[in-house]
């Protein structure tokens, strides 16, 4: 087929079919379409958009163009999460141990940060000798002893998602829901789910900034996500304020090690991890009820049971033995640790969440360039949640800087990112709804 009238087709708001669809798919693949083709389909199904069996079928060929993994004799549901990210957003590093731990099997293909939001990988890189890509047969051995390990993508899993998002990345289509629907599943249905609970974060810190946009969102994604086979179903939460107790890499890692442990369970980000936690043990049938599912998990925590499989699986993949005995020892945090001083008495009643998320990269957590290494041992800790009084010169968090200078930069935006008042204003909820 012409990719010119392939183009032509979408231009003009018409529906692409499925073989249209698998053309474009082939030469994202095999190059013989020109990054000014691919790049022309992309604002063309941005403008005119994709009814829901275009995005299936987009997101099933896109699966279909590398490795898809398959579990056969599995004892238990394949089952994953996937969050659109956010700041201080480290559940999947607490949910898969959990999940694991009550009977389910997680094979969680996990991203670096985009933009302004922290990537699981990038976390767990934090841990030393941890491996995020380990060959396939360590991670499917992985998955079946212990029911979970957390990688990063492969270069054979979607590998036409990877090249158009590259082209969507320069030509200002990223923000398109079929497009974010279709890259989102392709890579989930290549590892083989069968169920999958879907994080749609809103607000200051998230992507989508409004309730509206994430709802389109998640209303898509499950839509598309069941009609290409895999249960799906999709929370929208708040990412108005930092999630938990930190923001960083290291620092995430030592607070996801301390709530498996039972320590500094910090309330919002327990209530959203047993939330999807649930979810995804409902959608395995591994619970007939959420309460059912939620005393599952619980369980799972108070036993230790959780917090041993991730430390197996820290093991397996090459990080250390003792990391959930001696954490500290191996999570190297920077040198300088600085309080970040409440400018005045009152109530912290918003926060620029995205501000500090560029807070993080600017300390060097995170990159400007794709290609920039980042330093895993700078972030932000002891963060006060929203809504609490805090006296004058009462820390709003720790920085943890490589020296003097960053850390000051730091603990300025840090303020400036925060709003003071008499008192609170009107919360918002933390799960706003559950699609499908």
């Amino acid at each position: 087929m012409l990719a010119q009238e392939i183009i032509r087709t979408k231009r003009n708001g018409g529906t692409l079919s499925t073989a249209q669809i698998q053309s474009f798919v082939k030469g994202l693949t095999d190059e013989s379409w020109s990054e000014g083709q691919v790049a022309a389909l992309g604002m063309a199904v941005f403008l005119k958009g994709m009814n829901r069996d275009e995005a299936v079928a987009l997101t099933l060929a896109m699966r279909d163009s590398g490795r898809v993994m398959h579990w056969p004799d599995m004892p238990g549901p394949v089952v994953d999460k996937h969050s659109t990210g956010g700041v201080g957003d480290k559940i999947s590093l607490m949910l898969a141990p959990m999940v694991a731990a009550c009977g389910g099997y997680v094979p969680m293909i996990a991203g670096r940060g985009l933009g302004h939001t922290g990537g699981t990988v990038d976390k767990l890189e934090a841990i030393p000798g941890y491996q995020t890509r380990p060959d396939a047969a360590l991670f499917d051995a992985t998955v079946r002893r212990l029911g979970c390990a957390i990688i990063g993508q492969t270069a054979d899993l979607a590998p036409a998602d990877k090249r158009f998002y590259a082209t969507r990345d320069v030509t200002a289509t990223v923000e398109s829901v079929p497009l974010i629907t279709a890259s989102i599943l392709s890579k989930k249905l290549a590892a083989g789910l069968q169920g999958l609970a879907m994080d749609v974060k809103y607000g200051s810190g998230a992507f989508c900034d409004s309730l509206g946009m994430a709802r389109e969102l998640a209303e898509s994604i499950v839509a598309v996500g069941n009609g290409a086979g895999m249960k799906t179903r999709a929370l929208i939460t708040d990412m108005n304020e930092v999630l938990g107790l930190s923001a960083g890499n290291a620092v995430e890692v030592l607070e996801a090690v301390n709530y498996l442990r039972g320590l500094n369970v910090e309330p919002r980000q327990h209530e959203i991890t047993l939330a999807l936690c649930s979810q995804m043990l409902l959608l395995g049938g591994l619970a007939r009820t959420e309460a059912e599912a939620r005393t599952k998990l619980q369980a799972a925590l108070d036993s230790g049971a959780a917090a041993e499989r991730f430390g197996q699986m820290v093991a397996a993949l090459g990080g250390p033995t003792d990391l959930m005995e001696h954490p500290e020892k191996h999570l190297q945090l920077a040198p300088v640790k600085k309080p970040v001083p409440c400018p005045r008495a009152g109530v912290l009643a918003a926060q620029d969440t995205r501000a500090i998320g560029i807070a993080v990269i600017e300390l060097g957590g995170g990159r400007r360039l794709a290609s920039d290494a980042i330093n895993h041992r700078v972030g932000f800790s002891a963060v006060r949640p929203l809504a609490r009084l805090i006296d004058e010169f009462e820390p709003l968090a720790y920085v943890h800087a490589m020296d003097e200078a960053s850390a000051d930069r730091a603990i300025a935006a840090y303020q400036a990112a925060c709003v003071i008042h008499e008192r609170p204003e009107p919360a918002t909820p933390l799960i706003a709804e559950v699609i499908g």
